[in-house]
């Protein structure tokens, strides 16, 4: 099982039809290359075929198009105009049942897409990918487990107001620099408690809610679990913070980098490998509590088992050739340029508890060996969890089983001459060069057990019509005065 199920989930299509007996539709939706949920309500006696018939005709456009429904420059391989933009096959995930609190308690499910020939996964449905690296990792007798955070800056507008101030000028939730404030919520306590409450309700458990630094900037960290589980839920968060928002007039934004004299959005993940029998994988035993592992590379691993540090070592070899995986915008390259005044990584490095870098290691004496993990610091809030997750445990499973060594020494005994002489490597600083990297014929990321030809051929393409619908605007910055 690659997905932890809902409270509520079926096991069977008898209790599916008992669970639905009240209803008249469902709402049902996938997950695109961009991390935009698509999707439809259908009739329930249309739901309950597609189900018993194992699934339904879905418009492959959305694998087509970009963000804004624009046809990608250059057509792809799962949906152009050879295929005449032909249906997929969406199979309903019965595990992803929860109702939608503030849709009158509508059902809600999650699909994922097939090929309507083959019956195989798609390569670029995010869904699928992250259920194939849960699944290889399962192979091995591990389970992926993974938190999300994210900061979100709000704006008092509405869809309206926005488009009608062409996304400028938009007036802050609150004013100032107010982190962790018991204050600033409750100048809109009903939209900040009704975050927490609804979540919880749709089965996405939060763990912390707070206000963060910055005008009208809040922090959410979702309780962690299952790796598939994790993505669904902070996609599924992103949803309901919007609706929830759309009610009292507020807009959340998990932009990177909104404004460029202010600290951007992280989407920071937390990830850690745990055996059949549930232990953790990255934790010391009990022996070793005392002292740290004998035959640590560093310090700062001395308190992370050996697996552990092979798999920090397979995401630091990794790193940056996956990085489109982890920052997929032309605006989130913003947030890591000159990180290191706004807490933002931009290079590859890792150390203990520190959020200098950009991977920090979460373990003993800071924390109990049960809760040993690994932050991965790079992604924004704009990310699409499906394919950073995938990409970050992908790169770390192969760094167990090659047995990597950790490539340089953590943060803490670099300098910054050594950035300067370039004895540290720094991460790709725009989307263009990071999408070159990834698509080199000798990129870590063409690897089968990473990320694969087929996916990044794809989503390297969609990267690239990004670069190429940026490359041709015209900004504001360069208008005559």
């Amino acid at each position: 099982m690659s997905v932890s199920p809902t409270q509520a989930a079926p096991q069977s299509l008898e209790q599916l039809k008992d669970l639905l007996k009240y209803d008249i539709k469902v709402k049902v939706a996938g997950i695109d290359v961009d991390g935009v949920l698509r999707g439809k309500f259908m009739a329930k006696d249309k739901f309950l075929s597609a189900v018993s018939g194992n699934g339904f005709g879905f418009c492959s456009v959305i694998f087509g198009w970009d963000i804004h429904d624009q046809v990608y420059s250059r057509e792809l391989l799962i949906s152009n105009k050879t295929n005449g933009y032909r249906d997929l096959l969406a199979v309903i995930d019965l595990f992803t049942f929860r109702r939608i609190p503030w849709e009158n308690n509508v059902p809600f499910f999650l699909v994922h897409f097939l090929d309507p020939d083959t019956k195989e996964p798609i390569c670029a449905d995010p869904r699928g990918v992250l259920k194939a690296v849960a699944e290889r990792a399962q192979s091995n007798g591990w389970n992926c487990i993974a938190g999300c955070e994210y900061e979100y800056f709000q704006f008092k507008e509405t869809p309206e107001s926005l488009a009608e101030k062409k996304f400028m000028s938009l007036q802050p939730l609150t004013s100032g620099m107010h982190g962790y404030s018991l204050l600033r919520t409750q100048l809109n306590n009903d939209y900040f408690h009704e975050l927490f409450d609804e979540t919880y309700k749709f089965e996405v458990p939060l763990e912390g809610h707070h206000t963060e630094t910055g005008p009208g900037v809040y922090e959410t960290a979702l309780a962690y679990t299952t790796a598939l589980r994790m993505a669904d839920n902070a996609i599924l968060f992103k949803y309901a913070a919007k609706s929830i928002g759309m009610k009292h007039g507020i807009t959340p934004s998990f932009m990177a980098k909104p404004w460029g004299n202010l600290p951007g959005c992280s989407g920071h993940i937390h990830v850690s490998l745990r055996t059949k029998e549930g232990k953790a994988l990255f934790a010391l035993s009990s022996s070793e509590l005392d002292s740290g592992r004998v035959g640590a590379a560093y310090p700062d691993t001395k308190y992370l088992s050996q697996e552990g540090e092979w798999f920090l070592a397979g995401v630091l070899h990794g790193l940056p050739d996956i990085m489109p995986m982890l920052v997929p915008t032309i605006n989130g390259y913003k947030r890591l340029v000159g990180g290191e005044a706004f807490w933002a990584p931009n290079a590859v490095t890792y150390g203990y508890d520190s959020r200098a870098a950009s991977i920090r290691i979460i373990s003993p004496p800071s924390v109990p060996p049960e809760a040993t993990r690994l932050e991965v610091r790079v992604p924004g809030a704009d990310m699409n969890p499906y394919f950073a997750m995938s990409a970050i445990f992908a790169l770390g499973i192969r760094g167990i089983k090659q047995k990597l060594s950790l490539p340089c020494p953590p943060i803490s005994q670099m300098t910054q001459e050594d950035k300067e002489t370039g004895k540290v490597q720094m991460l790709p600083a725009s989307l263009e060069t990071a999408t070159e990297r990834m698509m080199r014929p000798d990129s870590i990321a063409r690897d089968p057990e990473v990320l694969g030809d087929e996916l990044v051929e794809h989503f390297g393409g969609t990267r690239q019509h990004e670069i190429k619908l940026w490359n041709e605007a015209v900004t504001n910055w360069e208008e005559i005065p």
